[in-house]
């Protein structure tokens, strides 16, 4: 199994493509772009690619090469993310000055960074600016990164944990050519789709799920590319597209919305950490329809 991802080694993505598929030979690319590319044209199996992060949101490049995209999701990670601090052998937490790392974990760190007044430089991704540091010492810099990244490139770890919340989880898609057949264990299913553009337009298309007795756990507009001020919307519900509520759900969804595109049924987490992230945030089942 090849698994693409987007980042260097030592990515929290590739933590989280080994945690799905233990023993998989990954390829770190620079792009999301390219990671869907590269499993488009079977130059992997598989690709991961984070889809949104329990503190600093959705990555909404990811969601805009879904739309795009004819690739389907067939599986999800959780992933608990660790920041630490990580610097050359010597460096001391009292000489950092500034700090580099991708801008979510900047974001996700940024009360460690106010309280120690340090300036904020922006990244590709966490790993890569763990390597290039290593590669490129800078007397005052340190990077944020993933205690596998510092040591993987050599780096002293000057605090970890550095996240400003404990609840700091992130959300992976996996993704394939193909759908995969169906297997045992609860199902979770993705779709975007837009409205037309009336009063009740939105509560006509959601309501199905309500009518069907099918919980929602997220929805999400985004700008669409197309269209100037219209939106879609992404939607996951509990369920597979074949169980007889989701169906009907669909079913009335196609019947009253402008388009519907579903993104894949997939096997909800299985790690143990999206329980966790949903008994520590409150988000579980937070849409219930």
């Amino acid at each position: 199994m090849r698994i693409a991802y987007q980042g260097t080694e030592g990515a929290f993505s590739e933590e989280a493509a080994l945690r799905f598929h233990p023993g998989a030979e990954t390829l770190g690319l620079p792009t999301f772009h390219q990671v869907f590319e590269a499993v488009r044209s079977g130059r992997v199996d598989r690709g991961i690619v984070p889809v949104e992060n329990a503190v600093a949101g959705s990555i909404n490049t990811t969601y805009d090469l879904l739309l795009a995209s004819d690739l389907h999701v067939v599986g999800e990670a959780v992933l608990r993310v660790r920041h630490c601090l990580v610097a050359p052998e010597g460096t001391r937490l009292e000489d950092v000055r500034e700090v580099v790392s991708h801008p979510q974990a900047l974001a996700q760190c940024d009360g460690f960074l106010a309280e120690h007044g340090l300036v904020a430089i922006a990244a590709p991704d966490t790993a890569g600016a763990a390597r290039e540091l290593a590669a490129h010492p800078v007397p005052g810099r340190a990077a944020i990164a993933s205690e596998r990244a510092a040591r993987r490139y050599g780096l002293k770890i000057l605090r970890k944990g550095i996240e400003d919340f404990a609840f700091n989880y992130t959300r992976f898609f996996v993704l394939a050519r193909e759908e995969e057949p169906r297997r045992q264990g609860p199902y979770k299913t993705s779709v975007v789709f837009a409205v037309r553009h009336r009063p009740g337009g939105l509560y006509d298309a959601i309501g199905a799920f309500a009518e069907a007795g099918v919980n929602l756990t997220k929805l999400e507009s985004r700008p669409r590319r197309d269209r100037p001020w219209s939106y879609v919307f992404y939607l996951d519900f509990e369920g597979h597209v074949e169980d007889p509520g989701p169906a009907r759900a669909l079913l009335s969804l196609l019947r009253r919305a402008a388009f519907v595109k579903v993104l894949g049924s997939y096997p909800a987490a299985a790690n143990g950490e999206e329980k966790a992230a949903a008994e520590t945030t409150g988000r579980g089942g937070s849409l219930p329809s």
